[in-house]
């Protein structure tokens, strides 16, 4: 594995409205990264009070009768969180500056080819401990971890007063970038869900998007991408703004959590080939692009193109998956998300749904159809949410009371916008359905049925965890908590310790439970492979030659990446080759055995 001057060489992504909401809290002081969801300025005011008053720490309250209230609130919470990682970091270097013990446990969760690592150890072995000694190395080489954030680029609705549309500055994405960029915080944004033009051309409001005189750029854009050809189409975007993209985050379409987009059968482990092979084109075509929008602009320019860092999330479970990732693809970090929702230091997570969470199999993990964005997204079974949400639906009372609407973005009655996850639509929808319930078989009744009443409350559910971890009140109607680990989970059976799940991931422990695990890129093969099936077997609109194109193309994709990986794993020497190969050559005749409509 290559060395690296970077503390660490994973990062937890976003999980989630609360599951990351102060992960840097708990983790930054120890060089780890992690990522807040900034949507919700509700969830994120109540948890600035909550913090204000844990570490002493003076607290005004921003209510909605504030002027811009949601970006202020976002940026009150931020400044916030960036003073209480300052200040816990500066405490944790005295720490472990004064003491062997506490230096001895930090260097241990360290990975084994780390130039910091080795730089600390050496002190250690040439018997200097000596406070300033140490001191002046970790002011050196030690930095807290950063405190990224988040914004789903959907998640972008227009907002009202009474009847009266806002400018589109208060739309919610706008106003949670806005949030962020009036914050004190110097670190990146991830952009998630796909590109948004108008909300890409906001940042251009903001100088601290823009590199300055010693080519630094104090807030950074991060682009969550599931494709080469994605990132190279919105790097270019923002570069003719005069924006530099320093990460493209690749994540798989399936083997991940929360929302899952399918790529049209392109694998994870083809894809980080073409970053790899391509990245000096990437970092040259949109480098051009960026020279001469900041040339028109008059701003700055850098002498040489900027730094892209490569990173890659979605499934990996081992210490030897996670290495093969960095050392075979040049990866700069991997991120680790659904195993630390099982580390209550690192994540916010009541104990019900921890509980829930430790004991689920893989049939327990499943990808559902309860988001209102009409997406597939990765939940669980048995979550409290499930049981009120149905409980609901028994009693003929289906729906969401609808309190946030960060959610309300279908038109279908009007331009304010409506959650498909709320009361007063499905009321309507479930009319509409009864009134041609006698031109319907039964089985078609109820698949209709369900699709209209299985939406959940993603707004409140997914912020409810937070609440009940740190025993604050939850008004209004039950909801429950939703949460949406990837099915990776399934293989992590228990509660660990920060240090034992980083251990894990530099291979100095392992924390799995004994029953198989599936290689990760196996893993997302089957997964894709099902979810063709899938979509061929559940398929009732009208067949046309564009949809048989699309599965056809599918299929060949998926069929390419087995001969890739067949490639790969003859030529590697990785634990369990053996078993990869047979478990691949299994999908590969499951692929071969899809038949694919005509017309």
């Amino acid at each position: 594995m290559r060395a690296s001057n970077h503390t660490h060489n994973f990062h937890i992504p976003v999980m989630g409205l609360a599951y990351t909401i102060d992960s840097p809290i708990r983790v930054a002081q120890y060089g780890i990264s992690s990522v807040i969801s900034i949507i919700d300025d509700e969830l994120l005011e109540r948890m600035n009070a909550f913090y204000s008053e844990k570490f002493s720490l003076p607290y005004q309250e921003i209510s909605k009768k504030v002027d811009d209230y949601r970006a202020k609130r976002i940026t009150a919470y931020l400044n916030l969180v960036d003073t209480i990682v300052k200040n816990k970091f500066v405490k944790f270097k005295e720490e472990i500056s004064e003491s062997k013990s506490a230096l001895e446990n930090f260097i241990d969760m360290l990975p084994n080819k780390s130039n910091i690592k080795q730089g600390l150890s050496n002190l250690l072995d040439e018997g200097l401990m000596l406070k300033d000694s140490i001191k002046n190395y970790v002011d050196s080489h030690l930095s807290a971890g950063e405190i990224d954030v988040n914004i789903m680029t959907k998640i972008d609705k227009e907002n009202f007063i009474k009847s009266e549309k806002l400018p589109v500055e208060f739309n919610d994405a706008h106003a949670s970038l806005r949030g962020f960029a009036n914050s004190n915080l110097s670190s990146s944004v991830v952009l998630s869900a796909g590109m948004n033009p108008r909300l890409y051309s906001y940042f251009e409001n903001f100088i601290d998007f823009y590199p300055n005189a010693k080519n630094q750029i104090k807030k950074k854009i991060i682009l969550k991408v599931s494709d080469f050809r994605s990132a190279i189409i919105q790097g270019k975007f923002l570069a003719k703004k005069g924006l530099w993209v320093s990460e493209y985050r690749i994540e798989s379409g399936l083997n991940c959590g929360g929302h899952a987009f399918a790529t049209d059968g392109h694998l994870l482990g083809p894809i980080l080939e073409e970053f790899k092979s391509k990245k000096s084109e990437l970092i040259q075509d949109t480098h051009s692009v960026f020279v001469k929008a900041l040339t028109d602009k008059a701003l700055y320019i850098p002498e040489k193109p900027l730094d892209i860092k490569i990173t890659v999330q979605g499934g990996v479970g081992t210490a030897a998956e996670h290495d093969f990732l960095i050392d075979n693809y040049q990866v700069d970090s991997v991120g680790w998300g659904s195993p630390f929702l099982l580390v209550p230091e690192a994540t916010s997570v009541d104990i019900e749904t921890r509980k829930l969470l430790a004991e689920a199999k893989e049939s327990d993990l499943y990808l559902s159809g309860i988001s209102p964005l009409g997406v597939p997204f990765n939940t669980i079974k048995g979550t409290s949410n499930e049981f009120y949400k149905q409980t609901r639906i028994d009693n003929n009372k289906a729906g969401s009371s609808c309190p946030k609407k960060f959610l309300a973005l279908s038109k279908e009655f009007g331009p304010e916008g409506i959650c498909t996850a709320s009361k007063k639509y499905q009321d309507v929808k479930l009319e509409e359905l009864e009134a041609k319930k006698e031109t319907l078989t039964a089985t078609v009744f109820e698949m209709t049925k369900n699709k209209i009443t299985e939406k959940a409350c993603l707004c409140v559910g997914l912020a409810n965890a937070s609440y009940l971890e740190n025993d604050m009140p939850i008004k209004g109607q039950q909801q429950g908590v939703v949460i949406c680990p990837g099915p990776n989970l399934a293989y992590f059976d228990k509660e660990v310790s920060l240090a034992q799940m980083v251990k894990h991931i530099y291979g100095k422990t392992s924390v799995l439970s004994d029953t198989y695990r599936p290689n990760m890129f196996v893993k997302e093969l089957k997964m894709y492979v099902d979810y063709l099936k899938n979509d061929i077997a559940t398929f009732t609109d009208d067949l046309s030659a564009k949809q048989i194109k699309k599965w056809t193309t599918f299929k060949a994709n998926l069929l390419e990446g087995v001969g890739y990986y067949q490639k790969l794993f003859k030529e590697t020497m990785e634990p369990n080759t053996t078993v990869i190969q047979a478990d691949i050559m299994v999908y590969e005749q499951a692929i071969n055995s899809i038949e694919i409509p005509v017309l």
